[in-house]
């Protein structure tokens, strides 16, 4: 009976961990594309562009945890314009052109 504890708690341990390594990979790619229609160009939402988003968002008086998905169409634009006179978009731009 002893034996048989020991597996169910080595089986819950192992799943629990797995769980963790899982769930904490997912959250580090969870990049997507986003497209800016004002320049016609594509930018990778990664860690990158959240650092230029909270830029903007403090320069701006924003609130920088507010999804950039959920601005108001106006704010979307005035990010972009101010985006794209700041960093090295182009080299964004690029590499996500297949």
């Amino acid at each position: 009976m002893q034996i048989k504890s020991r597996f169910l708690s080595s089986c819950a341990l192992a799943t629990a961990l797995t769980s963790s390594v899982v769930g904490t990979a997912c959250a580090e790619h969870h990049y997507y594309r986003v497209y800016d229609p004002y320049y016609s160009d594509y930018h990778t939402w990664n860690r990158g562009e959240v650092v230029y988003y909270h830029q903007w968002a403090g320069e701006n008086h924003r609130d920088e945890h507010r999804a950039f998905r959920k601005l108001r169409p106006e704010e979307q634009k005035e990010y972009w314009t101010w985006r794209h006179s700041h960093g090295d978009h182009d080299q964004d731009r690029d590499k996500d052109r297949h």
